[in-house]
């Protein structure tokens, strides 16, 4: 199962981040912890919700759509 996941940052609520894994728990222990060079500067991070794919290409396309500016919009009003 794929995972795409949206964080917020727990310092600057208006940051946020767009991920994809097949465990989102344990990439938030890596976010974290300050190994990804683009969310360390905001940590610590929350997860705001987390959707599941049977499909990678479906969570590969979920992703970058989240990433666009609707796909920014339908996050911030339903997330």
């Amino acid at each position: 199962m794929n995972y795409v996941y949206l964080l917020q940052s727990q310092i600057d609520s208006n940051r946020y981040y767009v991920g994809i894994s097949n465990d989102p728990t344990r990439r938030l222990d890596e976010h974290n912890g300050g190994k990804s060079i683009h969310t360390n500067k905001f940590r610590p991070w929350k997860i705001i919700v987390q959707v599941g794919f049977a499909d990678a290409t479906k969570a590969s396309a979920f992703k970058r759509y989240l990433k666009s500016g609707s796909g920014r919009a339908f996050a911030k009003k339903h997330f």
